[in-house]
């Protein structure tokens, strides 16, 4: 019996390596590593999704991260989320964001975050989507945003905040007054 517990264990801990979210994944340009790149699937009809990584500047000099691009969006924008007087705003970043030597900075729900409105189709789970970010020394960097569930609030996350970014945006793809 034991052996059988022990072949069932290894089953299951091969399995979960194998379903572990991919946002593993670790992207080297020039001195910067962007690892942990994942998006959250959408509602039907959606227009707009979110996309998160974590970027670390391994270098002595900083870097720019001053825009991209993504295939399945019409447009890419950067956008910080902050408290404000009480009040969550949402604002985009238009001279992009420094990432300083030594430093790690983290997009993720609730902060800064890539904005992929326009939408061409849905993001389902599972899904690799892929995106290019500029910066303005390393270049441009080709990543792939695994898609989470709906609502994930981390790679293999649980629900959270999707749906109220998706109340701050019309149709149109513009920020809600």
């Amino acid at each position: 019996m034991n052996t059988l517990l022990a072949k069932f264990a290894s089953f299951a801990l091969f399995a979960a390596a194998l379903t572990a979210p991919a946002g593993a994944q670790e992207v080297k340009a020039g001195d910067l590593v962007i690892t942990q790149a994942w998006s959250r699937a959408t509602p039907g009809g959606a227009k707009v999704a979110g996309g998160y990584f974590t970027v670390e500047n391994r270098g002595t000099a900083p870097d720019r991260l001053i825009g991209g691009s993504a295939d399945i969006a019409g447009k890419f924008e950067m956008h910080e989320m902050a408290m404000v007087n009480g009040v969550m705003k949402m604002r985009p970043i238009e001279k992009g964001l420094e990432i300083e030597p030594g430093k790690t900075v983290k997009f993720a729900p609730g902060g800064y975050h890539l904005m992929l409105e326009e939408l061409k189709g849905p993001l389902k789970q599972g899904d690799k989507v892929p995106v290019t970010l500029q910066f303005e020394k390393a270049g441009k960097v080709a990543v792939t945003l695994d898609v989470q569930a709906l609502g994930a609030q981390a790679p293999g996350g649980a629900a959270g905040d999707h749906m109220q970014m998706e109340k701050m945006h019309d149709h149109s793809g513009m920020m809600k007054k």
